[in-house]
């Protein structure tokens, strides 16, 4: 985190190179947080992420990894989105009961290749949009409990409750969705695994093509 920390303060004084680092070990992930929360504004909320970041990165303690400070801001920006399109004050959504589902209907993500993988987004995105970005980030971001509660501004306590919570509503929309044809016990399982199929096609798609 030194090297992260010192990156910051580089950046915080002008430094582009040290900014262009620090996007650049980052941005994949803000993607992947975006692209199952936002459909077709994903892009737009992850230049926004960025932007703010570039204006706060002052403020980066390094007491936390970087990524911790910068999915903080990007949950800060994908709530505010939606808070944003709710004209009445009086009707702010609560995203502890909330879902992708109620907040924007049809949000789907083309991350998604495989049918369990399709089944396993559908339940994610009835769950309350806290749950889903926790589960998210834990299990296909692999963030400590420190850090998610640095990210969700919670003590680490209330993170491991909620971890317990979220993982039980998981399984109970696995299990509720239409046609499913898999047990909804192998929901964490996925869980755990996709991110892993997905981070081998990323790094594959990268790799030069021999000719």
């Amino acid at each position: 985190m030194t090297d992260e920390r010192q990156l910051a303060e580089a950046w915080a004084r002008g430094d582009t190179r040290a900014g262009r680092a620090l996007v650049a070990s980052t941005y994949d992930a803000i993607v992947r947080f975006f692209r199952t929360k936002a459909g077709p504004e994903a892009d737009d909320l992850v230049q926004r992420t960025f932007l703010v970041c570039s204006e706060r990165v002052g403020t980066f303690s390094g007491d936390a990894p970087f990524r911790a400070f910068l999915f903080g801001i990007a949950r800060n920006v994908l709530l505010e989105h939606y808070r944003s399109r709710t004209r009445d004050d009086r009707n702010v959504p609560d995203f502890h009961e909330r879902s992708i589902a109620d907040l924007q209907p049809g949000v789907w993500s083309q991350v998604a290749r495989r049918d369990d993988e399709r089944n396993l987004l559908r339940a994610l995105q009835l769950l309350p949009l806290e749950s889903q970005i926790l589960l998210e980030l834990f299990y296909w971001e692999e963030v400590p409990i420190a850090d998610l509660a640095v990210i969700l501004e919670v003590a680490p306590g209330t993170i491991k409750s909620r971890l317990h919570r979220a993982r039980e509503a998981l399984q109970d929309a696995f299990a509720h969705l239409p046609e499913q044809p898999v047990d909804p016990r192998t929901a964490r399982v996925l869980l755990a695994s996709w991110r892993k199929r997905t981070a081998a096609a990323h790094e594959a798609a990268r790799e030069p093509t021999n000719r």
